[in-house]
């Protein structure tokens, strides 16, 4: 499979953001102090240089692999810096980092390429249904805007990262992929009652409770296990079934055909 597209994907994305303007910084409102907490520890675990993934990736061997995934970084990079302008335009801080994330990102350090690529779907994923629920959640139009730009570029992490863990998961026999699958769903659920539970208050503010955020986020899941674990071996237009890459799509487009939409 060719990386080469996941290398126009992103230069396309590159390009969008460049000619577009900055969310007008100027509007931004006070927030709730739930909300605040909680976008701050999503600002702390976006931020970051992404060495150790590029890292693994160069020695994965695969030129356009390693050019997308700088790229990928460097819009995970951008999501931290409009965070970052967000809080610190409505009044309130940043933070260095928060104890679950350091868990996060020591977990996938420790891990092979493979392993830190299901650990960062994870995240993903979670990450899917968290800023659907920034940008639809309120009326504050600052807070839409941000939440609707990093929704767009979230869309396509999801079917890049299917993409190279379907690589990686090629030649493993349906008994492992099995096994893992379990683990795989296992993390899931952990990360996804950490922020349901942790952020519950911001996610009430949001209007979204957190047996819901929990349940979408599993029906997000889904899809993905199935592309990488259980019917891996596909022609590559299967990955029709996430949005069209190449620019922002409607972030309600993606769930994959076994997820529902979701509210």
């Amino acid at each position: 499979m060719s990386f080469q597209k996941w290398v126009r994907t992103f230069e396309a994305n590159a390009e969008r953001r460049r000619l577009e303007p900055d969310p007008p910084w100027d509007a931004g409102r006070p927030l709730d102090r739930a909300l605040i907490r909680s976008l701050q520890r999503f600002q702390a675990g976006e931020d970051g240089d992404g060495a150790n993934l590029i890292g693994k990736s160069e020695r994965a061997g695969d030129p356009d692999y390693l050019v997308a995934v700088r790229m990928f970084v460097a819009e995970e990079q951008n999501h931290a810096r409009l965070l970052k302008h967000l809080l610190v335009n409505t009044g309130a801080s940043i933070i260095d980092g928060h104890w679950s994330d350091r868990v996060f990102v020591a977990l996938r350090r420790a891990l092979g390429l493979r392993q830190e690529l299901m650990t960062l779907m994870v995240a993903e994923v979670v990450a899917l249904r968290y800023y659907r629920a920034v940008r639809d959640g309120t009326a504050d139009p600052l807070l839409t805007d941000v939440g609707g730009r990093i929704l767009a570029d979230e869309q396509s992490h999801v079917p890049f990262h299917t993409q190279r863990l379907r690589v990686g998961f090629a030649a493993v026999g349906r008994p492992a992929r099995a096994a893992v699958a379990i683990g795989w769903w296992v993390l899931l659920l952990g990360a996804a009652c950490v922020v349901g539970y942790g952020h519950g208050s911001a996610l009430r503010v949001l209007g979204v409770g957190r047996l819901r955020f929990i349940a979408e986020t599993v029906a997000l899941f889904r899809p993905v296990v199935r592309d990488v674990l259980i019917d891996p071996v596909r022609d590559d237009l299967e990955l029709a079934a996430y949005p069209p890459v190449g620019g922002p799509t409607d972030p309600d487009a993606w769930s994959g055909p076994a997820a529902p939409r979701g509210a």
